[in-house]
């Protein structure tokens, strides 16, 4: 089973309203196993960047009202691609996968409206996983924020000090693998998105218990095996155990 572990990062609320993405991280997960394949892009909104998103993600110090050279991390938007020179190839990476997203609804409307305006086909809501929407059932009443579902499973991110789309994706993976039980299901066994059910199966099947190279000593001792023997007998000829034996 392929996902994909999907965020973005934009200039606001609402693409009716002229607002842009700026960036797209995604993660790909195959059987809930990362399998090392990204799609990451910086994008260049054609805009400017209001303050408060700055504030947000710290993208594009070159976009802003009164712009700046960017600080150490900070990232520059007017010499990165338009959208329409990365459409094709975020489209091919996601193909039918299902989207992993955290609160589903805002990023699915941003990509959908970017993918409109180029007369890309859109991205049907069947294909999405809302984790906020998991995480609402599964803990009614409690903080759902990524930072709190980080803290209530214990997941380090001490380095998200600001939001950026491909470590808050790579963080959604694992609360997310915790929402729907953890990684048990799958202890063990990556597997690339190119090996197919053919070779997951030969790594499930290439391991099997052996038997121990000294017996383990019986736990019964005489006493409790005499008084077993006295039980059974005591039951007559018709007892199980004599059958058995």
């Amino acid at each position: 089973m392929r996902e994909i572990v999907l965020d973005t990062e934009t200039t606001g609320f609402d693409p009716e309203q002229g607002d842009r993405i700026v960036e797209i991280g995604a993660i790909e997960l195959y059987n809930h196993m990362p399998t090392g394949r990204t799609f990451h892009e910086y994008i260049n909104p054609k805009r400017g960047m209001p303050q408060d998103a700055f504030e947000i993600h710290g993208i594009g110090p070159d976009l802003l009202d009164v712009p700046r050279p960017p600080k150490d991390g900070e990232v520059t938007l007017k010499d990165k691609p338009l959208f329409d020179q990365v459409a094709q190839a975020f489209v091919d990476f996601v193909a039918d996968a299902k989207l992993v997203i955290h609160n589903a609804a805002f990023d699915m409307k941003f990509l959908n409206a970017e993918l409109r305006w180029l007369n890309y086909p859109q991205l049907p809501w069947e294909q999405a996983v809302d984790t906020l929407a998991i995480a609402r059932k599964k803990f009614p009443g409690s903080p759902a924020s990524l930072d709190a579902l980080c803290r209530r499973f214990s997941i380090d991110n001490t380095t998200r000090t600001l939001h950026g789309a491909l470590l808050d994706s790579e963080i959604l993976a694992e609360v997310y693998l915790e929402l729907i039980g953890g990684r048990q299901p799958d202890f063990a066994l990556k597997v690339s998105s190119n090996t197919g059910s053919e070779q997951a199966n030969t790594a499930e099947s290439a391991w099997r218990p052996q038997p121990r190279p000294t017996p383990l000593p019986p736990r019964l001792s005489e006493k409790e095996a005499a008084a077993h023997a006295e039980f059974v007998e005591a039951m007559g000829d018709g007892a199980l155990w004599k059958k058995l034996g």
